[in-house]
C-alpha cells in the first residue's frame, strides 16, 4: 500500500511527465513548421509537411525533389517526432488505465470546493478518534475538511479530503488553513500531532487548535506548541468509567445531555455579540428562563473565569459565554432571543 505522500507524488509525477511529453510534441511540431518554412514553403505547406512527417503518413511531399538539406531535416523530424509522439501516447494510456488522470481531475475539483470554504474545521487523521470527532462536528452543522495519508481509508467518505502528510505546510494550505476556524490534530503519534500543532499555529495565529495526546508528558509540549486544548482520550475514557462507579446518576445525566443524540435535553453555549440587547443588563432582569425555558448553568466571562449558577444580579458584558441546558426547542428559542 502506498503512503499518502508517495500516492500524491505518484499522481503529480505522472501528470508532470505527461505535460512535458506534450510540450515536446509541440516543440517538435513548431520546429518542423519553422524549418520547412525556411526552405521556401508557404505556412500551409510547412504545416502539412510537418503533420505527414511526424505521423509517418507520408501522403505526398510538397514541391519537387527535395534538396539534401530538406532530406536531412525531414529525417530528424521523423526520428524525434515519432519517438516523442509514441512516448506521449504511451504515457497517456498509462495515466488513463491506472486512474491517475481521474484522480488528478478529482483532486483539482476537490481543491476548488475547499477554496470556497470559510470558517471550516480541519481534522487531521481519519482513525478511530478522527472518525468520532468528524461525526460529532457534522452533527453540529460544522463544515469539515479531512487530511489523511491513506487514500484507501478515505476513498468512500462524503467529506472533502486532502491526501497527504498533515505535518507539511503545503498540505495544510491545501486544506484552507488560512480560512479555517479550527483544527483537530487527531493523528496516531504525539510527535506528529506536535508538528501539526506547531505548523498550524505558525500559519494561523487565530486558529483554534485541539490536539490529541497519548502520553501525559506530551500535554504540556502540545500546549506550548500552540494548542488551545489538549485531550487525552485514554484519560477521559478512564475518568468516565470511574464516574459510572462513583456517581452513576451524574455520569448518566452528563451522557444524556452531551453524548446521546436521541435524548431531549442538550447543553449549548452562546456568546454575547456586541449587538446583543442583553449586554449591560442583569441576568435576572433578562428572564431567559421564563421566555425560553432554557436554564443558564454557567457564564464564562471575557477574562476566562466561570460564574457557576449565576445570581440574578450578575451583569452581562460583551463576549460573555452563556452555558445553557434545555430542549432543542428552548435552545432554538434562546438563540432567536439573543440575535
Amino acid at each position: 500500500m502506498l503512503s499518502g505522500r508517495r500516492y500524491g507524488e505518484g499522481v503529480s509525477s505522472a501528470m508532470k511527465r505527461l505535460r512535458i511529453a506534450l510540450g515536446l510534441v509541440g516543440t517538435v511540431a513548431i520546429a518542423g513548421v519553422i524549418g520547412y518554412r525556411i526552405t521556401g514553403m508557404t505556412w500551409m505547406e510547412a504545416v502539412y509537411m510537418t503533420v505527414i512527417t511526424v505521423t509517418t503518413v507520408g501522403y505526398r511531399e510538397v514541391g519537387g525533389q527535395p534538396s539534401n538539406g530538406e532530406q536531412i531535416f525531414t529525417m530528424v523530424i521523423i526520428t524525434t517526432g515519432v519517438s516523442t509522439v509514441l512516448y506521449t501516447f504511451t504515457l497517456g494510456v498509462q495515466t488513463v488505465v491506472e486512474g491517475q488522470l481521474r484522480e488528478f481531475v478529482g483532486r483539482r475539483r476537490m481543491n476548488k470546493v475547499i477554496d470556497g470554504f470559510q470558517g471550516h474545521t480541519i481534522v487531521c487523521g481519519f482513525g478511530r478518534v478522527g472518525r468520532t470527532v468528524i461525526d460529532s462536528l457534522v452533527e453540529h452543522g460544522e463544515t469539515v475538511v479531512i487530511i489523511d495519508e491513506n487514500p484507501d481509508r478515505v476513498k468512500d467518505i462524503d467529506h472533502p479530503v486532502i491526501i497527504g502528510d498533515a505535518t507539511t505546510d503545503s498540505t495544510l494550505r491545501a486544506a484552507g488553513i488560512e480560512r479555517a476556524r479550527a483544527l483537530v490534530a487527531a493523528l496516531e503519534g504525539d510527535a506528529e500531532n506536535l508538528f501539526v500543532t506547531l505548523s498550524a499555529r505558525t500559519m494561523s495565529s487565530d486558529l483554534f487548535i485541539v490536539a490529541r495526546a497519548r502520553a501525559g508528558e506530551s500535554i504540556a509540549k502540545l500546549s506550548r506548541a500552540g494548542a488551545d486544548r489538549v485531550v487525552n482520550p485514554q484519560d477521559l475514557g478512564a475518568s468516565r468509567m470511574a464516574s459510572f462507579v462513583v456517581q452513576p446518576h451524574v455520569a448518566e445525566f452528563v451522557d444524556v445531555v452531551m453524548h446521546e443524540r436521541s435524548q431531549e435535553f442538550k447543553i449549548r453555549e452562546f456568546q454575547l455579540q456586541p449587538t446583543c440587547w442583553l449586554i449591560g443588563q442583569q441576568i435576572g432582569d433578562a428572564r431567559l428562563r421564563d421566555s425560553t425555558e432554557a436554564l443558564v448553568l454557567d457564564i464564562r466571562t471575557h477574562d476566562g473565569s466561570f460564574v457557576t449558577n449565576p445570581r440574578p444580579d450578575v451583569t452581562l458584558t460583551e463576549g460573555d459565554v452563556l452555558i445553557v441546558v434545555g430542549t432543542q426547542a428552548s435552545l432554538t428559542g434562546l438563540q432567536e432571543v439573543l440575535a
